[in-house]
């Protein structure tokens, strides 16, 4: 992240300027997830809401991971652009009661303020990397249904056993704030499966520390999107998410942190083409749902079709 003077003028006009094939040509659909779709008990499965946000249902409860549900993930429209998708699988005031949102860190393509004031009132409890509480009780959050992590913290949640994980990445929501929070992985494992959620991170060693400590796991969630060379330290590269999958010792992949806004200047497909391309190669198994497609963790099926083509 540390670029010369020439460097991060040139990066800024490029962002300006941005590529034409840096987001769909016309709006994504998304798969409409109707409320009786969304039980407390059952299988255990996921739901991917674009970027980050998926709703995980495991042990009869309802996980909410990075719920960013807004229309923009900056507070400058400049940046980020609209979500792809026209609309959400359901809307924040459709969904059940959610057991646990889980954050991974505070840039506003994770914690959002408007999905926030919308979903509290929803929500038993908010699990989040150090610091990132103090967001939530300026936004009305109440303090007592928030519990606050450092990395490799473990701890039970009514049945499931969490810990908090490393991820290489940074913080920080304006001038003046970077790192003065955590930023985290997680580790979720309960009596029906596994997960593994990497939320943001550049590739590492500590997706191996990870699966020697807690793996294997029936199902990652790994991020791949908004990358670039100039910043690999705290993005994976396609490539890098599939062998990060394989060091948690992985069996199933679904790729996350794309199709839904422009954050880097890579084509909007890049990351399913890399990473698809890559697992096949590497004979990793790998699911890609449609915004709103529930997966049902260890079944022998899963999503393949390659839909943003």
């Amino acid at each position: 992240m540390n670029m010369n003077f020439r460097s991060t003028v040139k990066l800024l006009v490029d962002f300006v300027k941005g590529n034409p094939k840096g987001k769909p040509s016309s709006p994504i659909k998304a798969v409409p997830l109707l409320p009786v779709g969304i039980p407390n008990g059952g299988l255990p499965s996921v739901t991917w809401f674009g970027h980050s946000a998926i709703l995980l249902r495991l042990d009869g409860k309802t996980i909410f991971l990075d719920p960013m549900l807004g229309k923009r993930p900056s507070p400058f429209p400049v940046f980020g652009g609209k979500r792809f998708s026209e609309s959400l699988p359901i809307e924040i005031e459709q969904l059940p009661s959610i057991d646990a949102v889980i954050f991974s860190h505070d840039h506003y393509d994770h914690l959002d303020y408007g999905s926030i004031k919308k979903l509290m009132h929803k929500v038993k409890r908010f699990i989040v990397p150090l610091g990132v509480a103090a967001h939530l009780e300026r936004w009305g959050v109440d303090p007592a249904i928030i519990t606050e992590h450092d990395w490799w913290d473990e701890f039970d949640f009514e049945g499931l056993s969490l810990a908090s994980a490393p991820a290489r990445h940074f913080s920080g929501r304006s001038v003046g704030d970077r790192n003065s929070t955590l930023w985290c992985s997680w580790v979720i494992m309960g009596k029906q499966a596994k997960v593994f959620f990497s939320g943001d991170s550049g590739y590492g060693p500590h997706f191996e520390q990870i699966g020697s400590k807690y793996g294997p796991f029936d199902l990652t969630l790994m991020e791949c999107g908004q990358y670039d060379e100039k910043w690999a330290a705290i993005h994976m590269l396609p490539e890098e998410t599939v062998q990060a999958h394989q060091d948690v010792k992985g069996k199933l992949m679904i790729p996350i942190h794309w199709g839904a806004f422009t954050l880097a200047l890579h084509d909007w497909t890049d990351p399913a083409e890399r990473s698809t391309k890559a697992a096949k190669a590497n004979n990793v198994a790998i699911a890609t749902p449609r915004i709103g497609q529930t997966v049902t963790i260890g079944a022998a099926e899963f999503p393949t079709t390659a839909w943003w083509r």
